[in-house]
């Protein structure tokens, strides 16, 4: 009997990931750093079991268009404003310094400067998984830094959705000036169609058939790739689509249900993207890279908590709160894996600048969820002490 391939890499990527996120809890490691160790240990870089990965990293696509589209939903105005209010100065200046001493990394270690710019734009960023997933949230001391944690990693998530952008239309090869003015023109006008197809026709036919959740389910899956498709029919990408599908329903009544709906389609697709990205790392890049990768995570982990917990004081919140975030927010972000795959699949930046952002990446995953585990209450501390749900 003839094995499919397909069906065979789908039992290697979830039973793979079930395996290897066991030893990583027991190890108290986010889940999204087993993903990427069984990419690299299944894929073709180590035993091949996993050897054509170009249909996995299509089907994965799926995922970041649901995590655009999901995080578009998030951003309740509303609700936000006061918190944003709050974290605006914190996210701001932080970026600003971050930016500029993983700029100067970029350009000691010889890239060039379009691409020391990016590897200081994705020092910017800390990551949503390990700030929300390791944060309790039964206790009032936390729900209070999860608002503000919260605004932070917002923000910068807004900026990377940005910056991705950016850097699709810039990698195209077109004049620069053709790339602005379409994205000053095209987003407005993606954003408006949007707006009025939601408005006058998905809000009415939510509240009218608000009590057939698999219909529900069907039209916002089919809202989320049609916007998906007609920003790629814009010239931008699908995700981008994605992103203003998902705002265009956050101020809608079921806005939580859909989003709460359709978190595990989200994470079913991201598995896959994070065992596509490990398995299309090339270990030998690593001796290219990893003397500087441990420079930038080095950075990453010492300067964030240092600036995070200055800026947080300097807004009014207490030392220990403000302490405990600044750890918490102090390393790189998943967005910043998604923003170097992109730039590297664009051509803007060359592949030795894409896998040093990778691998200070998945290095600061695994050394900063160690650290926040040993010395915070999480739902997956070491001590029984420090265990809080």
């Amino acid at each position: 009997m003839t094995q499919d391939p397909l069906i065979f890499a789908f039992f290697v990527i979830f039973t793979g990931a079930a395996v290897l996120g066991t030893l990583a809890l027991y190890a108290r490691q986010a889940l999204i750093v087993a993903y990427i160790f069984l990419g690299i240990i299944a894929g073709p870089g180590v035993t091949g079991i996993v050897s054509e990965v170009s249909l996995i990293q299509d089907i994965a696509q799926v995922g970041i268009m649901f995590l655009l589209f999901l995080l578009g939903v998030d951003l309740r105005p509303a609700g936000l404003l006061n918190t944003l209010r709050q974290t605006t100065l914190v996210t701001v200046v932080s970026s600003i310094i971050f930016a500029a001493a993983g700029t100067v990394i970029g350009v000691i270690a010889g890239f060039d400067m379009h691409e020391a710019v990016l590897i200081g734009i994705t020092l910017m960023f800390s990551s949503t998984i390990l700030g929300l997933k390791l944060l309790p949230t039964t206790a009032l001391h936390h729900q209070r830094m999860g608002q503000l944690i919260i605004g932070v990693l917002l923000f910068q998530d807004v900026i990377a959705v940005a910056v991705l952008l950016l850097v699709e239309t810039t990698g195209t090869g077109s004049s620069a000036y053709t790339d602005i003015l379409r994205v000053f023109a095209g987003v407005p006008v993606l954003a408006a169609v949007a707006y009025i197809f939601g408005r006058f026709v998905l809000q009415r036919l939510f509240l009218r058939f608000d009590t057939i959740r698999e219909y529900i389910f069907l039209v916002t899956v089919g809202w989320c790739l049609g916007m998906a498709e007609l920003g790629a029919a814009f010239g931008f990408s699908h995700e981008i689509g994605a992103f203003i599908a998902g705002v265009t329903l956050a101020t809608s009544p079921i806005s939580e249900y859909i989003a709460d709906t359709l978190r595990p389609v989200r994470d079913f697709f991201l598995v896959m993207f994070f065992f596509a990205l490990g398995a299309a790392f090339q270990l030998e890049a690593l001796q290219q890279v990893w003397l500087w990768a441990g420079v930038l995570i080095t950075v990453a982990m010492l300067l964030k908590p240092l600036v995070f917990n200055g800026l947080f004081r300097m807004v009014g919140e207490k030392p220990g709160m403000s302490r405990e975030m600044s750890v918490r927010l102090g390393q790189i972000s998943e967005f910043s894996l998604l923003v170097a795959f992109v730039a590297m699949d664009t051509e803007f930046i060359s592949e030795r600048a894409s896998y040093l952002i990778q691998t200070a990446t998945i290095a600061g995953f695994v050394l900063s969820s160690s650290w926040i585990v040993m010395r915070f209450p999480t739902p997956i501390a070491v001590s029984d002490s420090l265990r809080r749900d």
